[in-house]
């Protein structure tokens, strides 16, 4: 008869995905002429659980290359770019118990447009984070109560009986029997 016992353990009780597309506008010192590249490092975030919302607080760095001047000087701006995004995910089971949230960035802010307007460059960044809920949960499982039987060892399994036995079971006959002989004639 099987019985059941329930395990705490940790598990992934809620698990989702976001894509975002945010605009931003950096303003420069110059008038741009063209927008010759722009590049996004260092992104940093963290997770955290508010009001059965997860907020995620991170941030990026946006280098900006540009033309200025009638396309005649260039420079590049750096601008570091602070976020915060709140987001749902379900949760398969509820726990009152301290939770673990973790952000992993599943696609990197990466600049898709750039535009020029006037002393200032609007940018859109795309970026795509996955969230984890982890926290302690139970599982069932099934156990059996019948403890199966032992196995008797024995240190000294070969006996006098043993080998009396073996010695009249043996055939020694079948050493006298004549093998065929091969025909030599091929």
């Amino acid at each position: 008869m099987s019985a059941y016992k329930e395990i705490v353990t940790k598990a992934v009780i809620g698990k989702g995905k976001k894509y975002y597309k945010n605009t931003y506008t950096i303003n420069t010192e110059n008038t741009p002429t063209t927008i010759l590249g722009c590049w996004v490092i260092n992104h940093k975030f963290k997770g955290t659980e508010v009001n059965n919302k997860i907020v995620i607080t991170g941030s990026f760095d946006v280098n900006l290359w540009y033309s200025y001047n009638n396309d005649t000087k260039t420079t590049v701006i750096t601008k570091t770019i602070d976020y915060q995004e709140v987001v749902s995910v379900s949760q398969k089971a509820s726990t009152d118990s301290a939770k673990d949230i973790i952000v992993r960035s599943l696609k990197q802010p990466n600049c898709i447009n750039a535009k020029e307007n006037g002393n200032s460059i609007t940018i859109e960044i795309e970026k795509e984070l996955g969230i984890e809920i982890v926290g302690d949960t139970k599982v069932k499982i099934a156990i059996e109560e019948d403890e199966e039987p032992w196995d008797i060892i024995s240190d000294d399994e070969y006996t006098d009986d043993i080998a009396k036995e073996i010695d009249n079971t043996v055939e020694t006959e079948y050493l006298k029997e004549e093998l065929p002989k091969e025909d030599e004639s091929k």
